[in-house]
């Protein structure tokens, strides 16, 4: 080396990059990144199964001593708890469903039938008129014939009810004049048998009978009302609820899941009108019934049975019953009559117009209707009543565009 020639430590800045490029990699690490801070505090703790948890004991540890591990969460302890915890919380859901079980059975009855009456609204709105008035023409609608059942069972109730206590002495004297009648009650003690009956905690029990009764009446009134109010709020936002519920669901799929569910709705609606068909037939039967024996007030009657035909289960039952002791009132025949038409022709009902009818209106099958009406009762009562043949038809729907087009493809 010659004095002319600068030493390695003396190279200028513009001839550092004409050295070999193969040094410079050694340079770059051997000397921290300028962009990465150096952190004076950190402390290194002892290993943990989680990274972010060691970043974290690092980052807060200083003047207070160093965190310890983190829990471990497979710790039996806090699994138990976490456990504990859960079953309270199911629990506390399950006593409130409970607790709220009437009230949700009435949403849920006035959500179908607005589902079922929605229908006959967009029929009104083709028509031209405002959904607001449609609503409004539908919520009168089911008002006058809620009030016309009523109006139609209170007179003849009334009247065949007052002339069986007008009666009633004329009873008790046929029956005294009637020898096998004595003969019977001294054979077998029954006069002493019914006075040893009555206690005198039999009026009080008496009494609280028919409280029991006011409050079954009063809360069945009730009822009715809520499910009315609720029907003709439901109604009124039907849109509104749907659209929200389409929402809900992935737009890639928005689209297919409308069809299929409006699909559905229609026949909810198309239940309704064949079980309206249904409950009208049985009021002409039950009005040309009360022209042939002569009963009182025929064309109530008719609206009786029809109005509780409506009632699943138990309508059907609760409007022969009815139409029965009027006739037993009347005369022994007409009652005997009336009891043994009313069992014929739930029968046939039951098993033959039932069927039919929605076989034609909801297109389920006879032997699915029958199946499924018996299984909604057995399993849900009035509710699997309500909606064993809607609910067969959507799962026939269903199986029909989902399920077998997915095992096609398989």
């Amino acid at each position: 080396m010659t004095a002319d020639e600068p030493r390695p430590d003396e190279v200028p800045a513009d001839r550092a990059g004409s050295q070999d490029p193969a040094a410079a990699p050694a340079t770059a690490v051997d000397s921290p990144p300028p962009d990465r801070p150096q952190d004076a505090t950190a402390v290194v703790s002892s290993p943990s199964d989680h990274p972010e948890d060691a970043a974290e004991e690092a980052h807060y540890s200083g003047e207070y001593g160093t965190p310890g591990p983190p829990l471990n969460r497979r710790n039996p302890f806090l699994i138990g708890l976490l456990g504990g915890l859960g079953v309270l919380v199911a629990y506390g859901i399950f006593l409130g469903l409970r607790n709220a079980a009437s009230i949700l059975v009435l949403i849920f009855i006035a959500l179908f039938l607005a589902i079922g009456l929605n229908p006959a609204i967009v029929r009104l709105r083709s028509w031209g008129l405002p959904r607001w008035l449609a609503v409004t023409v539908m919520a009168l609608t089911v008002v006058l014939l809620l009030c016309g059942g009523v109006f139609a069972l209170i007179p003849p109730l009334v009247t065949q009810t007052g002339q069986l206590i007008e009666n009633v002495p004329g009873f008790i004297q046929s029956l005294q004049r009637n020898q096998t009648i004595n003969e019977l009650i001294q054979r077998y003690d029954i006069l002493t048998k019914v006075q040893g009956a009555i206690r005198p905690g039999t009026v009080t029990s008496a009494l609280g009978g028919v409280v029991g009764g006011a409050k079954l009446l009063f809360g069945t009134i009730f009822n009715v009302l809520t499910v009315l109010v609720l029907v003709i709020y439901f109604m009124a936002a039907f849109d509104r609820i749907k659209e929200g519920a389409y929402a809900l669901v992935p737009a890639s799929r928005r689209t297919r899941v409308r069809l299929l569910t409006d699909e559905i709705l229609t026949k909810v609606g198309a239940y309704m009108v064949g079980a309206i068909a249904i409950a009208v037939l049985a009021g002409i039967s039950t009005w040309v019934l009360a022209l042939i024996i002569g009963l009182g007030y025929p064309f109530a009657l008719a609206v009786v049975v029809a109005v509780c035909d409506l009632i699943p289960q138990i309508g059907a039952t609760l409007g022969a019953v009815i139409v029965s002791l009027v006739g037993f009132a009347d005369s022994l025949t007409n009652g005997i009559v009336c009891l043994v038409f009313f069992i014929v022709y739930q029968q046939v009902e039951n098993y033959l117009i039932y069927p039919n009818v929605m076989r034609r209106s909801v297109k389920v099958s006879d032997v699915a209707a029958v199946t499924a009406a018996l299984l909604g009762v057995g399993l849900f009562g009035v509710l699997g009543a309500l909606i064993a043949i809607p609910m067969v038809a959507a799962v026939q729907l269903i199986i029909r565009e989902v399920v077998n087009p997915g095992m096609e493809r398989r």
